[in-house]
């Protein structure tokens, strides 16, 4: 298995050695941004491989429209904004720090 892929991110089967196919690339972003979103950072590693341009058209096919870690990989790709139809929360849009983070 390449090092930058998270095995944790497969609990139900064994990771993957590769991810070849935009179908692989799309379950491992998927998988990726779910976790994201309950606070499991990816790896550097990680970060590192999917911000490369082979990676721009799993972004884009992802469509994780309820995710806020899919927004980011949208914007790391420069690929326009999608709706983000997730769950916001009152008390961090109201939080004065929140443009310091």
């Amino acid at each position: 298995m390449q090092e930058w892929i998270d095995g944790a991110l497969y609990p139900e089967m064994e990771p993957p050695e590769a991810l070849e196919t935009l179908a692989d690339r799309v379950d491992f972003l998927a998988r990726l941004c779910g976790a994201w979103d309950f606070g499991i950072l990816p790896y550097e590693e990680t970060v590192n491989e999917i911000k490369r341009p082979e990676w721009r058209e799993a972004v884009d096919a992802c469509q994780m429209l309820t995710s806020v870690g899919y927004q980011i990989l949208r914007d790391w790709h420069d690929l326009p904004p999608v709706p983000y139809i997730g769950k916001e929360f009152d008390y961090i849009n109201e939080d004065p720090f929140l443009e310091q983070i």
